[in-house]
């Protein structure tokens, strides 16, 4: 038997499953007028401030368990460099979970956030933190500058790209029924990168982290390596993923 199918004449058709942001202004007055700006940008400076402290304290106490100098130790101790990879990897997640933002006073918060954390893991273990680098970024004893450089532009770019992907929103109208927690894949991005790149560069591809572990320890080796490695990087490694986006916005498959 047929069945009889009843037509409902819609209004307006619209082609797009997905709603595009409001434009928002570069800079906006009005902006500064509201708490909830200034609680994101504490926000900011606290989620910075907890990563560096958790973070800079597992390199320097990995580098303390497996100081060949100490005895009774091997390279087998500690946490090792997946260890180190899961803490910036898990951090960022939790963090990008509980506050994300990005805006001029955004970066301050995160890199005074990055000072602080990076200061108060120095003070609760100065001896430490001196002896074993401060958990500081440099090229690592056997790799160039250019490999450097290198390393930082993929990782970097690995992290951007599956920051646009994650949270693209036409992506999530299309995939709707593939539920994604942003700050999942990103956290993951990050370990991974970690795994690839420690051993370069202890890895950067975060401006705030590297800044701010170079301003506390402050050694020339540190701003020899710093300034142009990751201002080249983050400048190349940004726009990159911009060119895998269509006019529209939409992810490239």
């Amino acid at each position: 038997m047929a069945k009889d199918v009843e037509v409902v004449e819609q209004g307006e058709f619209s082609a797009k499953d997905y709603h595009e942001p409001p434009p928002a202004a570069l800079i906006d007055a009005e902006e500064l007028t509201k708490w909830s700006f200034y609680r994101a940008v504490i926000a900011e400076f606290i989620a910075t401030l907890l990563f560096l402290y958790i973070t800079v304290l597992t390199i320097i106490g990995y580098n303390s368990q497996t100081d060949p100098k100490k005895a009774g130790t091997t390279e087998c101790d500690g946490v090792g460099i997946l260890g180190i990879a899961w803490a910036f990897g898990g951090m960022i997640f939790i963090l990008v979970y509980c506050t994300a933002g990005m805006a001029l006073l955004y970066m301050v918060a995160q890199c005074g956030g990055a000072i602080c954390g990076t200061g108060l893991a120095k003070g609760f273990q100065k001896a430490y933190y001196d002896r074993y680098g401060g958990g500081a970024n440099f090229v690592q004893p056997g790799y160039n500058k250019g490999t450097a450089l290198g390393a930082e532009i993929i990782g970097t770019f690995v992290l951007v790209y599956t920051v646009f992907s994650a949270t693209d929103p036409k992506r999530n109208a299309r995939d709707s029924h593939v539920p994604v927690l942003a700050p999942l894949p990103i956290g993951f991005a990050v370990f991974m990168v970690h795994l690839a790149t420690i051993p370069v560069t202890g890895t950067g591809i975060n401006p705030a982290r590297s800044f701010g572990a170079a301003v506390i320890y402050n050694k020339d080796k540190i701003w020899d390596d710093q300034p142009w490695l990751h201002s080249i990087t983050n400048l190349f490694s940004e726009l990159q993923p911009l060119k895998l986006l269509d006019p529209s916005g939409a992810t490239i498959n």
